[in-house]
């Protein structure tokens, strides 16, 4: 075992029977009081591909959603790929370095999303590899709410002062995500030493979770995230992700691009992602709802979802918007009731 492991094994990290490596919790799953009150969460579920060589970013530019070439060293963005039909395979975080640019994606996608982009690597001077375990990268540390600035500043001397910023030095690379409970969202990216000491102190100041906090805490941002239950099903705009900076209407052509164009400029956009609770564990990824105005098909589906810590599920779920006046349940026109919740932002278009 790395040593990263290690520590985590030793602070009771629990780890699912069908993936004995991806730290879920460390006995109980956080709740939304606890991660707006400061939360640290190793995150170990995500993985990260490396794009090197002179022509990366202008591969990724004519692969992605967003704009690659013009991408800062002192910045992150969001991205999605695309289908030729315009339907999302995989959604990504992006940044780079002086050496390569950087897509984290959940890994249990990340194999076969790799070995498709490679596919069209062709004759561009671009080489893709997994970067995951690669030491500067070794762990993955989530960090938000109320207490979480303060805490990591004890540890990193330079934050990025706005979302979907990045700074790198000795301490690795800080990239703050769009906030989540009114304060910061950072994930930090160092070596499993430093990781291991640097956890052993966020816990004493912060609530201690796993994936499940750092999932929970993605909901609440509203940030999406494409998974294997949901490749192929939604256009990037139902997902929100302009909204979020993660489309480029500007940039040139790009898998999909003519279906995302034509989804802006043609209308109102008529499904959206929304936020909500439902006092049911067993919500997952993948399960369509339903709406009682036109119980007989779905009018929607979950994007992501997380446990609350308190016996229910905190989904993030695609829907048709007209649904929202109405009663919208899980699985069936009988099923659990969805709750919503206001989104930290709003849903109206972006004009560009």
């Amino acid at each position: 075992m790395s040593n990263w492991t290690d520590q985590l094994n030793a602070l009771g990290a629990r780890f699912p029977a069908d993936q004995p490596h991806e730290v879920e919790d460390f006995g109980h799953p956080l709740t939304a009081a606890d991660l707006a009150g400061g939360f640290v969460a190793p995150v170990t579920d995500l993985g990260l591909i490396a794009v090197s060589g002179e022509d990366a970013a202008s591969f990724l530019h004519n692969q992605l959603t967003n704009d690659v070439e013009h991408l800062g060293q002192d910045e992150a963005r969001l991205a999605g790929y695309c289908t030729p039909k315009g339907r999302l395979q995989a959604s990504f975080l992006i940044w780079r370095d002086p050496d390569a640019i950087y897509l984290q994606l959940p890994r249990a996608i990340q194999p076969p999303l790799q070995k498709r982009l490679s596919m069209f690597v062709l004759r561009s001077k671009a080489k893709l590899r997994d970067a995951s375990a690669e030491s500067p990268f070794e762990a993955v540390i989530g960090i938000g709410g109320a207490r979480g600035e303060a805490a990591l500043r004890r540890h990193v001397d330079t934050l990025p002062g706005a979302p979907m910023g990045k700074t790198s030095g000795d301490f690795g690379t800080v990239i703050r995500l769009h906030d989540g409970f009114e304060a910061p969202r950072y994930l930090w990216f160092t070596t499993a030493q430093a990781g291991a000491a640097a956890l052993d102190t966020l816990k004493t100041d912060l609530a201690l979770g796993g994936n499940q906090a750092w999932r929970l805490a993605a909901i609440h941002a509203g940030e999406p995230q494409v998974t294997a239950a949901t490749q192929e099903q939604f256009v990037p705009q139902m997902v929100n992700l302009e909204l979020l900076g993660g489309i480029n209407f500007k940039k040139g052509c790009y898998p999909g691009q003519e279906i995302v164009a034509r989804t802006k400029y043609l209308g109102k956009i008529k499904r959206r992602t929304a936020l909500a609770s439902i006092q049911d564990g067993a919500a997952r990824a993948g399960d369509e709802v339903f709406s009682a105005l036109d119980p007989d098909q779905p009018c929607g589906m979950v994007v992501n979802a997380a446990p609350d810590g308190q016996g229910g599920t905190d989904v993030l779920v695609e829907i048709k918007l007209a649904a929202l006046d109405g009663e919208v349940r899980l699985g069936s026109a009988g099923g659990p009731p969805l709750r919503f919740q206001p989104l930290p932002y709003s849903l109206d278009a972006v004009d560009d």
